[in-house]
């Protein structure tokens, strides 16, 4: 069996972009004065995805059924969320965003874009540019690892 042990600098590498990830989202989180909580956000986004039935929603945000259907009841409530019976299955229930759930969506988006595009402003030209292949990078690691690939190494099959 191959030792899949990274070698040091590629350890250190995943340590420090992988602490630099949560912070920054953290902050975006919990310290851009964001008008809806964290939780009720992702659970918008979510269903600004797509439709999806309790269940999926608690099994994809890992929190427990009772959990979830709290969180979905406050965002009905809100009228963020509308319930609807499944067209395949008459025993399930659907919950989907209503046009105000999609707005806050949007508008939270929005704000949480300005609010990272902000930190952003002060650095060089090149350094975004730095930033933004750091980000393309990022994506394709985190695709391989979604089609369960794993990345090339560098320089291979580019």
């Amino acid at each position: 069996m191959p030792d899949l042990t990274p070698d040091p600098a590629t350890a250190a590498l995943a340590h420090d972009l992988r602490i630099a990830c949560m912070r920054v989202a953290r902050r975006v989180r919990f310290d851009a004065d964001n008008t809806i909580a964290p939780h009720h956000f992702s659970v918008l986004v979510r269903l600004h995805e797509q439709p999806r039935t309790l269940g999926e929603l608690a099994a994809i945000e890992q929190v427990s059924a009772p959990s979830m259907s709290r969180s979905v009841a406050q965002l009905a409530d809100q009228g963020y969320v509308v319930r609807s019976p499944d067209p395949d299955d008459g025993r399930l229930v659907r919950l989907s965003l209503t046009a105000e759930g999609r707005e806050v969506v949007e508008r939270e988006r929005e704000h949480r874009d300005a609010w990272m595009a902000a930190r952003l402003e002060g650095l060089s030209e090149q350094d975004r540019a730095l930033l933004r292949r750091a980000s393309d990078l990022l994506e394709q690691v985190l695709e391989a690892d979604r089609a369960g690939d794993r990345p090339s190494r560098r320089g291979e099959d580019r």
